[in-house]
């Protein structure tokens, strides 16, 4: 028996970033049963498993113990103590004074609030929402941050460049122009369905791997530019054209030059839809520097040869050619350029604004690129105004804690790192997210408090002075709604809160209570009341439209609702190319801008106004002569339950698994399965190995998500022996234009590791006593 939309009976409806689902709880374990509508659902619901009842679960709230005795200030002992439980009542109180204290002495502008993080599909307990509602309503503000780690450079160059990131990313081209009228599509760094697998707010269908199998079998061609040949599905039958990593923008231009030689860009695209055209092609030609961007000045760089970039100028002519970029391409040194050279050679090909053609930034990335927009608002809650204008870009976190007042350029601005004392995270985990994690530990110790929600004891966690036990979405009520999802959905609460956990709702409720501000926060409405207070807009957007509109208990009794979706019309770029003056872009001037006036006069020397080929320089030398490629990983998003039973499957020897070729993997000694160290001056790690021809030479390959686990907590520098690579990679901007983050690239060296394995205590809770 089921419910007529696919719950069998004794199961419940919910929902994740990675898809829809439905479950049932026995002996505290979860059964889970993908959404019956998905064709391909993602493995790493797996991970929901084991996780309710896992040792890793924080029971109670938690206050490190130096804090506790000596107060709030800086204090390098964090992360290195042990914690002592106390009741909630003493965690509110605690907490509130120290709160009162903050806004009192130094103002909100001495809070960070950004929380970045993805924590829950649920539109009403999505943790970034309900801290900046109370911190807004509580302290009169905080200090935000801006951009994300995913798409830091690219969501600053591309305003520049084309006006609207929010259009280019998500009202574009979609899968199904891809399946119906792509002829080829060039992925720089590929379209990997680890990327794809996941989007906020829940996936109904997962329609990626489909799209592009019927896209091959029209004749489509997949062409993956990249170093790791798993960046693209078997399906799409992709022709892999390896390089160096870091190199695309090289690859780009020599292709540029290849068409303009044999008089193969469209010159009426370019004269029409462009500025900056003759400038920028004095540049691929030499004309400008002296250096003509030739294949095979290309090939000296990406170790693509020569005939080969040649051959593939010849392929992309006179033909639907869509040009994706992977996110990973710009989390590097001078990540703006190969964003902003793929949107140039988008243009010099003249596909914008056809089905299936033109520039598909970020296809691939995340599930709800790629997709038809929703008709109908989502329930948003309302987080109020933030009092405070400052703000950092996401990537810069540990520079603003150790560098306060200290000036940075951004985005053509000089700005100044604010005096933070306090820093508030719920639903994140900065100690997976950011680079250069040694720094990251010194930076944290420079503040007054640290205070974080969370479910399990992540680094960061371990790492805070008050630690507030939060429930996980399955011991919740909620809603899931994606903008590009046409299925939204109840989450039933799957099983009772592990020991005295709260959801972040209540626990902001009792902080409010304590600073005097608990019915402005709750308006007096419990989650329920909330729930159908939020469902009200989306109900009143079905209205509008003449729609059916469930009531909220009508909603909430069918169990899951399809909403109306907007019609797949290629958004502002086809309105764009159909009538430039009607419809022009939102850049200085209304056209795509090969050189940007605006970009050229904030005068760096590492954003140039034109897109440009610029060395790193990380690049491989004696002490570390391999590129390491910190990639998301494929059984967890992120580091969310690392410790779920699809994620532990996969790591060998309960460590994460590092892959490299054959012939760097050779001369050390290494054979696939064993433990190597990897290290260059900021750190190191351990992981097991797998050898194999699936990665360029020079080249090793291990995701981030591994929870960070220093063999001991006490060194400044100790070894993580569990292989997070985030160790090793670089804390630096990308440019002085977006300040994005450079953690997809480094440089390493590799030795297998011959000594006795140390044990893996990431996933256990720290030394704990109890108050009293």
């Amino acid at each position: 028996m089921d419910d007529g939309h696919g719950v069998a009976e004794g199961f419940r409806r919910h929902s994740s970033h990675w898809g829809h689902f439905s479950a049932k709880e026995e002996g505290g374990r979860l059964e889970t049963r993908p959404y019956p509508g998905d064709p391909d659902p993602s493995p790493i619901l797996g991970n929901f498993d084991n996780v309710l009842r896992h040792p890793a679960r924080i029971a109670r709230p938690a206050i490190r113990a130096g804090w506790l005795e000596r107060g709030p200030g800086p204090d390098a002992r964090r992360g290195r103590e042990p914690f002592v439980e106390v009741s909630w009542e003493q965690a509110f109180d605690l907490l509130g004074a120290e709160l009162g204290r903050i806004r009192g002495n130094h103002g909100p502008g001495a809070v960070f609030g950004g929380s970045y993080g993805w924590a829950s599909a649920g539109r009403f307990h999505h943790a970034q929402s309900q801290i900046h509602r109370f911190l807004n309503t509580a302290l009169g503000g905080y200090v935000r941050s801006v951009n994300s780690y995913s798409s830091g450079a690219a969501s600053v160059i591309i305003p520049h460049v084309l006006g609207d990131y929010g259009g280019l990313t998500m009202h574009n081209v979609t899968w199904d122009q891809v399946a119906e009228h792509s002829e080829v599509v060039l992925a720089f760094g590929g379209l990997a369905l680890k990327n794809s697998a996941v989007a906020g707010g829940g996936i109904s269908a997962h329609v990626e791997r489909g799209a592009m199998a019927r896209a091959r079998a029209r004749g489509c061609r997949f062409l993956l530019v990249g170093p790791l040949k798993p960046d693209m599905p078997a399906e799409a039958g992709a022709e892999w054209i390896s390089l160096t990593p870091g190199t695309d923008t090289a690859l780009m231009l020599a292709l540029v030059h290849c068409l303009v030689t044999a008089g193969l860009h469209d010159r009426g695209f370019l004269a029409r839809y462009c500025i900056g055209w003759e400038a920028f092609q004095a540049y691929v030609m030499g004309g400008s520097d002296g250096t003509a961007k030739t294949a095979e000045w290309a090939a000296s760089i990406t170790g693509v040869p020569a005939a080969r970039i040649r051959a593939l100028a010849q392929t992309l002519a006179g033909r639907r050619v869509l040009v994706t970029v992977a996110h990973s391409l710009q989390r590097a040194e001078h990540g703006e350029q190969p964003v902003w050279m793929a949107a140039v050679l988008a243009a010099v090909l003249g596909q914008y604004g056809l089905p299936g053609g033109g520039y598909g930034y970020a296809m691939g990335a995340i599930g709800y690129y790629g997709r038809r927009n929703n008709a109908v608002p989502s329930p948003t809650l309302a987080q109020g105004t933030n009092g405070v204008a400052d703000f950092i870009p996401v990537a810069r976190i540990a520079d603003m804690l150790l560098h306060p007042g200290e000036a940075y350029r951004y985005n053509g601005e000089t700005r100044l790192y604010p005096d933070i004392r306090l820093v508030y995270w719920a639903g994140g985990n900065p100690f997976h997210h950011h680079q250069d994690l040694n720094r990251l530990r010194r930076a944290f110790a420079r503040v007054d408090t640290i205070v974080v929600h969370e479910s399990a004891w992540t680094a960061t966690a371990r790492h805070a002075d008050v630690v507030l036990p939060a429930t996980l979405s399955l011991e919740r009520e909620d809603i899931a709604y994606s903008a590009n999802d046409p299925v939204m959905t109840v989450m039933e609460k799957l099983a009772e809160p592990f020991g005295e956990a709260l959801d972040d709702y209540a626990i902001f409720a009792g902080l409010a209570a304590r600073l005097g501000v608990e019915a402005a926060f709750t308006e007096g409405r419990n989650v329920r009341e909330w729930l159908a207070h939020l469902y009200g807009r989306t109900r009143q957007g079905l209205e509008t439209q003449g729609l059916p509109a469930p009531s909220f208990a009508e909603f909430w009794a069918m169990g899951e609702m399809a909403v109306p979706q907007k019609p797949d019309d290629g958004g502002f770029l086809a309105a764009f190319r159909a009538d430039p003056a009607a419809h022009p872009l939102m850049t200085p001037s209304g056209l795509i801008e090969i050189v940007s006036e605006t970009v050229a006069g904030f005068g760096e020397a590492d954003c140039p106004g034109h897109p440009t080929w610029l060395p790193p320089k990380d690049a491989p030398r004696a002490e570390a002569p391999l590129i390491l490629v910190a990639n998301q990983p494929a059984t967890r998003l992120h580091s969310q339950l690392d410790f779920g039973a699809h994620s532990q499957e996969a790591k060998r020897r309960g460590r994460e698994v590092a892959s490299m070729h054959p012939e760097d993997a050779a001369p050390r000694g290494i054979a696939d399965g064993d433990i190597i160290r990897l290290f260059n001056a900021r750190g190191a790690c351990l992981a097991s190995v797998r050898v194999t021809e699936d990665v360029r030479p020079g080249v090793v390959q291990l995701a981030t998500g591994a929870w960070y686990d220093p063999e001991d907590w006490k060194e400044d520098q100790s070894l993580c022996v569990h292989g997070n690579p985030n160790v090793l990679t670089r804390d630096i901007g990308t440019s002085n234009l977006a300040q994005g983050c450079t953690g997809q690239l480094t440089t390493i060296e590799v030795a297998r590791f011959d000594g006795n394995l140390p044990p893996i205590r990431a996933h256990a809770p720290p030394p704990l006593t109890r108050e009293g």
